[in-house]
């Protein structure tokens, strides 16, 4: 099959879109943002049904510009089992319809990735994909608790940030105890912090807005939070909208390393078609990383490179693991994916330094993106204790070393507890529209079509050539608005995806082409 690229864009943008991808340990679906500055308290309020909001500025590092907003805190019950108990604040961001004649009837609840990652911050990222959807209605963004601003779980020190300064068992070993005296200074009981609870949330400010029916648009580890509210209460979701799916019945964290090598084995084939990056590179690049991969686990090695985050020199030993990390982290998107065969086979060549200056540069992303006490919090009550080894993980990039140390914390982590139908898959008329990208190394496009199977109003669109989270990708945006608009996926004419191609893989520093 010919490599095309409808839409060929500079390897700066290439490196912008890499410094701004988001993924967590586990999931993820956004991009890193910071947001929801509040005003000077000089501007009146305004309400949205109970809440009173004050205006308040999103903006972000990754995306121009700023988007004015309406911001609130709004309480709920730690425990919602005893609605009298102790509270805890969410931070909600709301923007209403650009149309100001709109009748706003239905709300869009955007629900952030990872688990961990926080709605109002990561919505700048995303808001250009909304373009149609805000003529005519509102949107209302909620850090789910234990994001953001909403009693944040972050255990920032259980992400080591030296991971080539030691080995395997001494970071697992430091991880680990910084996951106990995080665990030890919780000022909030972490057991409540479920995506059951996140979705009871939800339920709380829908009714507080006024709202009978809302919409939902998830994104990775929000699908799992949008199926289960939909579930939980069908009479208030009017449509759904599901992007990079993880269907119910999934055990995170049980598939990515098999998933990510299914990826890679498809982007490789790319490399393969091309004749400038086979004529490059080789026909196994696969081959390639497998084989550096085992050199640096077996003998790591001193690299002096430049931080790309102070510009300052450094020193470090680059290991296989700095290897792993990089690669999955580049297969979330093809533009960052094209760029694999060039890195790897400058490693390969004793050239290490852009490896590992591009591992540092999102390693250290990924620990201020994710609150990882959240995630321990989600996954070790809905997924930790289903844990199966599956000895085809063994000759993977990621092998089992992910379930490992999540088995190992979640035995010191506050562990909830999830409803007996917790994993039972979405069984609902809903209109639901299902996005999936050909090569996302994640959520790849069997879980959509699982899903699927139980919407008998759903409708699933596969992005050709496309990664981890497709809404801001060719003509989705349109197709977003015009589902959120009509309530029915089937009528989408979605032939305008088919312009969509493959980013060819770099042959070089300068681009695609020798």
């Amino acid at each position: 099959m010919p490599i095309v690229c409808k839409h060929p864009r500079p390897l700066r943008a290439a490196f912008a879109l890499i410094a701004a991808l988001a993924a967590a340990g586990v999931l993820a679906g956004c991009d890193r943002a910071a947001g929801g500055e509040a005003g000077d308290g000089s501007a009146p309020k305004r309400r949205y049904g109970a809440i009173a909001f004050e205006p308040c500025t999103l903006a972000s590092p990754f995306a121009s510009g700023t988007i004015a907003a309406q911001c609130a805190r709004f309480k709920v019950p730690e425990n919602h089992a005893e609605p009298k108990g102790k509270t805890i604040e969410l931070n909600l961001a709301w923007l209403p319809p650009t149309d100001n004649a709109a009748v706003d009837d239905d709300p869009v609840f955007f629900l952030a990735g990872g688990p961990g990652q926080a709605a109002v911050a990561s919505w700048p990222a995303v808001d250009a994909a909304f373009r149609d959807v805000r003529k005519r209605r509102s949107i209302v963004l909620i850090d789910q608790r234990g994001t953001g601003k909403s009693s944040p779980l972050t255990c920032a020190d259980a992400v080591p940030d030296d991971a080539g300064e030691r080995d395997e068992a001494a970071i697992m070993a430091d991880s680990l105890a910084a996951v106990r005296r995080c665990a030890q200074n919780l000022k909030v009981d972490a057991r409540r912090f479920t995506t059951t609870d996140a979705v009871a949330d939800l339920d709380a400010v829908r009714a507080a807005i006024g709202a009978a029916k809302i919409d939902l648009v998830g994104v990775s580890y929000g699908t799992r939070v949008a199926q289960q509210y939909a579930g939980r209460y069908p009479q208030h979701t009017r449509a759904v909208v599901l992007d990079g799916v993880v269907p119910n019945e999934l055990v995170l964290g049980t598939e990515h390393a098999r998933n990510l090598d299914a990826a890679l084995a498809q982007q490789f084939k790319l490399c393969q078609q091309t004749p400038a990056c086979r004529s490059r590179f080789g026909a196994a690049p696969r081959e390639q990383l497998r084989q550096l991969m085992a050199r640096l686990q077996a003998d790591p090695v001193e690299v002096d490179y430049r931080d790309p985050s102070t510009g300052e020199p450094g020193r470090e030993r680059v290991t296989a693991g700095h290897v792993a990390m990089l690669t999955r982290m580049f297969s979330y998107q093809p533009e960052a994916a094209s760029l694999l065969p060039l890195v790897l086979s400058e490693a390969d060549q004793g050239r290490y330094a852009p490896l590992l200056a591009l591992s540092k540069m999102i390693g250290g992303q990924l620990s201020e993106e994710i609150n990882y006490g959240m995630q321990l919090s989600v996954t070790c009550a809905e997924d930790a204790d289903l844990f199966v080894a599956d000895p085809a993980d063994k000759d993977t990039v990621l092998g089992a070393a992910m379930t490992d140390a999540l088995t190992a914390q979640c035995k010191v982590w506050p562990t909830g507890a999830r409803p007996k139908n917790f994993h039972e898959p979405l069984r609902s008329d809903v209109p639901v529209l299902l996005l999936s990208g050909e090569l996302d190394p994640v959520t790849p496009p069997r879980y959509g079509d699982q899903v699927l199977k139980h919407l008998p109003n759903g409708r699933h669109l596969i992005l050709r050539g496309q990664g981890h989270s497709t809404l801001r990708i060719g003509c989705a945006p349109k197709l977003l608005g015009q589902f959120l608009e009509s309530a029915d996926a089937k009528k989408l004419d979605a032939r305008c995806l088919d312009a969509l191609g493959y980013v060819p893989p770099f042959v070089s520093f300068n681009g695609w082409e020798p």
